[in-house]
């Protein structure tokens, strides 16, 4: 006999109240993210209803008002504000052990330096106190608090903090696969950025914020780049009490995957390409009909999260997310920040400048910021003003290319690429110091051949195979 979604939940609470590596709240916020998985109230978009937002749902950024004149306008702006970066991702995808954030990006400089670096020199201009929250994960907590320590000195609070942590569900009974003897890291998982509500309320940092006359929270994930704090987006927040903003930014080919908002049936929402019926996947991928994709920069208004956590009314959309650990098929069930915009009053997006959005996902991404097409100013990677096109190169590297440390031994140093169109990288290449490379360039390694590319080469518009070609 099929046992009933009712019955999975019974077994699935005996089970997890037997675990006793988490807390009370974790339990209880677990057993109800599968409920209401299992009651299958998936969000299923009327394609009809989908309305383009108007600029005063999604605002265009160039229309938000100057700041106010004089530092103490400014500090009393800052006063109100909270970072939160998402740092519970690990490195390992880059070849890097430990968190993400600790992977170095710039003259020695990691994400993590220079989030507490572009913090400081707010605080240090304008006499502020803005604090910065690190939401770690199991995976990267202890990692973190260790590193944390040589911060003591500056003049950023960091406060740290754990997002939930969830049994990985045995997919063939529902079970937790912790109860069945996987008790390592294995047999757990985090359960995605949309845990930052619940999980900001249930470590105490919530209360604390409020009680210091805290009111907005700017949240991001550690590897963007361009997420630096905009007081003009904070000021436009606090004058028109938006408790929710989503900064997105205009669609090349490489986001027609992204999330994107609409107006649905009187409120502002987060479509996301799992939520799309098939026949409208291109229609969703097309740049013309959806022009803007979620940056997952955030604004969010404390109070607000209090109000809605508490009324446990952030019901998220559920991303089942299919894993397998040595042989066992299992699920962990995930939901997103951006998702939450439609349960917030007076919510926004704001269509901000690409330079908003530089995420550094993989080696190629890092090519791009350490070299001469960005500089390195208080903390903040900036665009070279030297490059006319406005888009970024496209960049392919190989396999061999693909670990943080094999990067870093195959360039003896960054060429420089400000006049470069797009680089295609495949096979055992090795490049040598100030070389330069413009317009469509491929250097194609032959098999099991070596090619090096020496010192000073200048490449422009060729596909470069072996020594003889240059």
């Amino acid at each position: 006999m099929a046992t009933t979604a009712s019955d999975k939940i019974s077994n699935l609470k005996s089970a997890v109240a037997g675990l006793n590596q988490i807390s009370e709240n974790e339990k209880n916020g677990f057993v109800n993210l599968v409920s209401r998985y299992l009651s299958g109230e998936a969000q299923h978009v009327e394609w009809s209803k989908i309305q383009t937002p108007t600029d005063e749902v999604v605002v265009p950024y160039d229309s938000l008002a100057p700041l106010p004149d004089g530092s103490s306008e400014v500090k009393n702006l800052l006063d109100k504000l909270v970072v939160l970066k998402l740092n519970g991702g690990l490195g390992t995808t880059m070849g890097c052990t430990g968190p993400k954030s600790v992977i170095e990006v710039r003259e020695g400089l990691t994400f993590l330096d220079l989030i507490v670096i572009q913090i400081e020199n707010l605080n240090n201009k304008y006499g502020s106190n803005v604090p910065l929250l690190l939401m770690n994960s199991f995976n990267t907590h202890d990692d973190t608090q260790k590193i944390v320590e040589k911060y003591t000195n500056s003049n950023v609070e960091i406060h740290t903090f754990n997002q939930s942590q969830y049994p990985r569900l045995v997919a063939e009974d529902f079970l937790p696969l912790p109860s069945k003897g996987r008790t390592d890291k294995d047999g757990w998982y985090p359960p995605g950025h949309g845990d930052v509500f619940p999980s900001l309320f249930n470590s105490g940092k919530l209360d604390a914020l409020l009680s210091k006359g805290k009111e907005y929270v700017f949240v991001a994930n550690s590897d963007n780049l361009g997420a630096i704090v905009d007081l003009k987006i904070l000021n436009h927040l606090i004058q028109n009490k938006n408790e929710y903003c989503m900064e997105v930014t205009p669609k090349t080919l490489a986001d027609v995957k992204g999330g994107t908002l609409i107006s649905y049936e009187g409120r502002v929402q987060l479509l996301e390409i799992a939520q799309v019926p098939d026949e409208h996947v291109n229609e969703f991928k097309s740049i013309e009909k959806f022009k803007i994709f979620n940056t997952n920069n955030l604004w969010v208004n404390l109070k607000a999260v209090k109000r809605l956590v508490e009324a446990d009314a952030l019901k998220m959309e559920i991303i089942p997310n299919p894993k397998e650990v040595d042989g066992v098929k299992v699920l962990q069930l995930e939901t997103a920040a951006g998702a939450a915009i439609r349960f917030f009053d007076k919510a926004i997006g704001i269509n901000v400048p690409r330079s908003r959005f530089l995420p550094v996902k993989a080696t190629s991404d890092l090519l791009l910021v350490q070299s001469d097409l960005y500089t390195l100013q208080d903390g903040f990677v900036a665009r070279n003003s030297a490059r006319a096109n406005p888009e970024n190169p496209s960049i392919e590297l190989g396999p061999e290319f693909k670990k943080v440390s094999n990067f870093l031994s195959r360039f003896k140093s960054i060429p420089s690429i400000i006049e470069l169109d797009s680089l295609k990288v495949a096979g055992d290449a090795w490049f040598g110091a100030s070389v330069t490379l413009k317009g469509k360039v491929g250097i194609v390694a032959k098999p099991g051949a070596k090619l090096e590319i020496p010192d000073g080469a200048v490449i422009a518009n060729k596909e470069i195979n072996e020594p003889g070609d240059l």
